[in-house]
């Protein structure tokens, strides 16, 4: 795991003329790091399309591709409670006439879209091949992850507030004051995101797949109060 410091994008002194009477101010630091981690879980998306003559063959042969997919998945070792349908349509293919006058049905169009948790990031490869050996004619996307962010994001929150920390000592010393008590900590949107980086691909399949790692990023802002 390491630790990535990112300058905040924002650090303000302020100087209410209230507080100016009294020879006291604030100062307010935005700190903002992210802690880069080795995804656990991917997360694919693939779909079944087929066609027919009705709308009664083509979700019938839908049916059967889908059943088909999710039995091979099953065999891969995906978990039934890892694949669940987030997706299903049925609708007539609409095309132009002979005589380019007006558009007609010629037959119909049924998708089932799956996603598919994969816990085991070794076996990704393989679970697509065997994804699209029996039927999936349609990849909308593969996404890594973490399973359990929380520890990471917490890495990330006590790396923000340190960022912000040492940030304000800095700006204080230039100001020619000192730290006094926190006023206020607030925290701001973090996410993850993939990082361009190789962690390692399925050596066990035809598709070559890089997890590289997950970015967790916090942002935090603080005011402190000011002593002459």
């Amino acid at each position: 795991m390491r630790v990535l410091i990112r300058f905040a994008v924002m650090a303000a002194l302020l100087w209410p003329a209230a507080c100016m009477a009294e020879g006291v101010g604030t100062l307010t630091v935005t700190g903002v790091a992210t802690v880069n981690a080795a995804p656990d879980q991917a997360i694919l998306s693939l779909g079944v399309t087929t066609t027919g003559p009705t709308a009664a063959a083509a979700m019938a042969a839908n049916n059967e591709s889908a059943s088909a997919v999710m039995a091979r998945l099953i065999a891969a070792k995906v978990a039934d409670r890892d694949m669940q349908t987030t997706g299903l349509s049925l609708n007539p293919n609409w095309v132009m006439n002979a005589a380019g006058t007006a558009q007609e049905i010629q037959g119909y169009v049924a998708n089932a879209v799956l996603t598919v948790r994969i816990a085991v990031l070794d076996t990704a490869g393989s679970v697509l091949d065997a994804a699209i050996a029996d039927g999936a004619n349609t990849l909308n996307g593969l996404t890594f992850g973490l399973s359990d962010p929380r520890p990471v994001e917490d890495d990330a929150r006590k790396a923000a507030v340190a960022d912000a920390l040492a940030r304000a000592k800095v700006l204080a010393a230039a100001a020619g004051a000192t730290l006094g008590p926190i006023l206020s900590i607030t925290e701001g949107m973090g996410g993850q995101q993939p990082m361009p980086m190789l962690y390692k691909a399925a050596a066990d399949s035809t598709v070559p797949l890089a997890a590289g790692e997950v970015g967790v990023t916090a942002e935090v802002t603080i005011v402190w109060q000011l002593l002459p």
